[in-house]
């Protein structure tokens, strides 16, 4: 053992001793062909990793100087991106889902997460050190920092929650105060050092009668509950020392002292914000590290550079939101939000799910409304690119896109309301006509429609844009190409979406289970495709595209094979929930009759 921390020493020695030299080296590199990079121009993109394949580059077109076409210590960079990849667009979606299913599997994935990204992080900080400055003020940098922070306080909460969690669902179980608690187990601890004072305990379970003639009136009443059992000190014992061997951190010592220190009175009043914080850290991390990510592609692309930052910011934001939408949708069809009614299926019974998730909106209504606010806040955007200067025709055309998105949103609610439905029914209830004639009684009863949502204006919205996007006017037809391509992929959601409303209305969802219409798979896949190549589509990439020869059908192909992996993976993703769900630890303390 000496032997192996000697030789570890020694080769830790000589690493730490070559470092200052392999940064000498760097910079010395690094002073030359900054020097090379920034009087070359664009010259030097013909020499780039971009075009090691021969690639033809038009030099009429100017391209901006990126880390794209930098190919000093590319391998530190590649080794970066590869890392981040993994980490934020595998490692983290299953740690986010076995969070969300109460796994105890999703902290030692989440700290294998952390671990990736720090790695992938160090790479990006040694990279930015030894190659120049290519992108001022790069938001990739600081979102980095602030997405890694949040992951990491996450990360420290999840540990707090691991060994403070069991406390606190013992707690749920114990009707007593934190004072009964103490002499619960101070009585354990005598019992433990002097065994004389309880003669009547066998060792193999705790005697009524001996405990009660011990203990406080509290602990009486806790053994006289006739709702909870506890198990006898020995079980106790016994599972704290699984406890123990389960922790993560497989170290006896390390698991004492967390659950010993995190259990104080003070930390377990916290532990429900504590709780709180995390769950909104899982809700929210994804599109955070997808905003991560997309800065990411911007900077090292070397794209939106003054004034086309706007152009570059409308189609990121837009196409991104209609990619997240297209995965939710695919989460809908694949069961996600079916306690909600979500899911194509009959919403559940407020006894099923409690009342909040049964008195819920409906899904059509919240695509609605988020029509709705994506159009009342962007009608005040569409002029923000050319501000101070005479509105355009494609300005006007932009506007009245968003006036469209703030009309029918508006209208999806109000069709979606059960009060504006109960209103618009009032004529025919209130009629004199039909006070004292007698009717059938299922001529009153409500049309099975009313049981689940058929509303058109979410699809009609969305047809009516890819219906615009496909015949708006571009500057080059490489452009006008990627429009229409994304256009006729939302034209062919909402067609689909219409596909489900008729299966829905000729066959009514029936149980709470999820339906899972096929036609809802082609919705996702277009949304998600259309999102992305919406994002594509903005004037710095297709600029891009254009310098290095690359058509229309390059983005296309691309993009239709991530989709169809991004859709699988998602898949797959929510099927690792659903296992994890299922393997629920029983609790310490177990109700009557449940065993």
């Amino acid at each position: 053992m000496l032997q192996k921390h000697s030789l570890f020493a020694i080769l830790t020695a000589l690493l730490l001793r070559g470092i200052p030299l392999v940064l000498a080296h760097g910079s010395e590199v690094h002073g030359d062909m900054s020097m090379d990079m920034i009087s070359a121009g664009s010259s030097a993109i013909s020499s780039g990793p971009g075009n090691a394949s021969g690639t033809v580059v038009d030099s009429s077109v100017s391209v901006p100087q990126s880390y794209f076409a930098y190919h000093d210590f590319s391998s530190l960079l590649l080794a970066h991106i590869v890392l981040m990849t993994i980490g934020w667009l595998f490692i983290l979606p299953i740690s986010v889902m076995l969070s969300i299913a109460r796994s105890r599997l999703a902290l030692p994935i989440q700290l294998g997460f952390v671990l990736v990204n720090a790695i992938g992080l160090l790479l990006g900080k040694v990279y930015n050190d030894l190659t120049p400055n290519l992108y001022e003020n790069s938001a990739h940098h600081t979102l980095g920092w602030v997405v890694t922070w949040i992951v990491s306080a996450q990360a420290v909460m999840g540990l707090i929650r691991a060994y403070g969690g069991s406390a606190e669902k013992e707690a749920a179980f114990l009707p007593l105060s934190v004072e009964a608690m103490a002499q619960h187990q101070e009585i354990h601890s005598l019992r433990a050092t002097n065994p004389d004072m309880f003669p009547n305990d066998s060792g193999h379970g705790t005697d009524a009668a001996s405990t009660r003639s011990h203990s406080p009136s509290s602990m009486q009443d806790f053994y006289e509950d006739e709702t909870v059992v506890p198990e006898s000190p020995r079980d106790l014992e016994q599972e704290t020392q699984d406890l123990e061997k389960r922790g993560f951190l497989r170290n006896d010592t390390i698991n004492r002292f967390f659950s010993h220190t995190i259990t104080s009175t003070a930390i377990r009043r916290a532990m429900k914000y504590v709780s709180k914080m995390y769950d909104m850290v899982d809700r929210v991390i994804l599109i955070l590290g997808f905003a991560a990510l997309a800065s990411g592609v911007v900077t090292y692309g070397g794209l939106f550079r003054g004034n086309n930052i706007f152009n570059g910011l409308a189609h990121f934001v837009k196409g991104g939101i209609f990619f997240w939408y297209g995965l939710l949708t695919l989460g809908r069809c694949m069961g996600c939000f079916a306690d909600r009614g979500w899911a194509w299926n009959v919403k559940p019974s407020a006894a099923i799910v409690g009342s909040r998730k049964a008195n819920s909106p409906s899904a059509e209504f919240v695509e609605s409304f988020l029509i709705f606010f994506y159009g009342s806040t962007n009608v005040f955007l569409e002029h923000l690119a050319a501000w101070g200067s005479a509105w355009s025709a494609q300005d006007l055309e932009h506007v009245s896109i968003s006036i469209m998105f703030f009309g029918g949103g508006l209208c999806g609610m109000l069709i979606e309301s059960r009060r504006i439905r109960d209103l618009l029914n009032a004529t025919i209830l209130s009629s004199p006509s039909t006070h004292g004639i007698s009717s059938p009684p299922d001529s009153w009863q409500q049309p099975r429609t009313y049981g689940f949502s058929l509303n058109p204006l979410p699809g009609l919205i969305i047809l009516l844009l890819g219906l615009m996007m496909s015949s708006h006017h571009q500057a080059s037809m490489v452009s006008t190409m990627i429009h229409k391509q994304w256009g006729t992929l939302f034209v062919g959601a909402a067609l689909a979406r219409g596909v489900t409303y008729i299966l829905t209305y000729l066959s009514p969802p029936t149980s709470v289970l999820p339906s899972r219409p096929p036609s809802e798979l082609v919705v996702a896949f277009c949304l998600i495709s259309g999102g992305l190549i919406f994002m594509a589509s903005n004037k710095d990439m297709v600029g891009a595209m254009e310098a290095y020869d690359l058509n229309a059908m390059f983005v296309f192909t691309v993009v239709m094979g991530l989709t169809a992996f991004l859709m699988a993976w998602e898949i797959l993703v929510l099927a690792i929930k659903g296992w994890a769900v299922g393997r629920k630890q029983r609790p310490l303390f177990v109700m009557r009759g449940t065993v």
